[in-house]
C-alpha cells in the first residue's frame, strides 16, 4: 500500500516531521510512506490553475497515485497552518485529486491539547471535498517535546502503543475501502 503524508509544517526540525520520520520507519513492513514536502508549491493562484507550474503538477501526481493520505498538522492560532491551506487549494482545484481519496488525521504539539482545534478544523475541510476519513481514530500527541529524543524516535510507550492500534485500525479500514469502492 502506498501513502503519501502531508506535513502542515515546513520547519527543519518540526515535530510532526519528526512522528511521520518515526511512522515510515517502524511501520515500513506495513505500508510505503512518502514524505512529500510542501516547501515549493507556490501560493495558489486562480490565474494558473490550469497551468500549473511542475512542483504543483508533480505534487497532485503523487497525491493521485496514492492509495491514501496521511495527514500529518501542528496547530497555528487555533486552526491549520497557512501552508496546509495552501496546499489543499491546489488540490481541490481543476482535477481534484482529493475527491474519493481516503485521508487520516494525526498531529503533535508540545502544547497539552495536541491539535484538537487544528484536526477538527482539518476533518471538516477534507469532508467538504468529499475525501473519506479514518473514523474514531483521532491522534492528538500533547507534551510531543517530551515524547520524542533528540534523534526523533517516539520513547512514550503508551503513545507507540496507541499508535500502533491506530495503524493497525486504518489499515483494516483501507481493506474495508477498497472492497466497499470495488462493488
Amino acid at each position: 500500500m502506498k501513502i503519501v503524508a502531508i506535513i502542515g509544517s515546513i520547519r527543519k526540525d518540526s515535530y510532526n516531521l519528526k512522528l511521520t520520520q518515526f511512522m515510515q520507519k517502524r511501520y515500513k513492513e506495513k505500508f510505503n510512506l512518502e514524505i512529500l514536502s510542501i516547501r515549493e508549491l507556490p501560493f495558489y493562484d486562480q490565474d494558473i490553475e490550469n497551468n500549473a507550474p511542475s512542483t504543483v503538477k508533480e505534487f497532485k501526481r503523487k497525491v493521485a497515485e496514492a492509495d491514501a493520505v496521511l495527514w500529518v498538522t501542528p496547530e497555528y492560532n487555533g486552526t491549520i497552518p497557512g501552508v496546509l491551506g495552501n496546499t489543499i487549494d491546489w488540490l481541490s482545484r481543476v482535477d481534484k485529486v482529493m475527491v474519493g481519496k481516503p485521508s487520516w488525521i494525526i498531529g503533535a504539539t508540545p502544547g497539552f491539547l495536541g491539535t484538537v482545534k487544528a484536526q477538527l478544523h482539518l476533518r471538516e475541510i477534507l469532508f467538504s471535498l468529499s475525501s473519506p476519513l479514518l473514523p474514531g481514530n483521532e491522534v492528538y500527541i500533547g507534551a510531543v517535546h517530551e515524547k520524542i529524543n533528540v534523534a526523533g524516535e517516539l520513547i512514550d510507550e503508551q503513545t507507540v502503543k496507541f499508535l500502533d492500534l491506530v495503524v493497525t485500525n486504518f489499515l483494516f479500514w483501507m481493506k474495508h475501502q477498497k472492497s466497499f469502492t470495488s462493488k
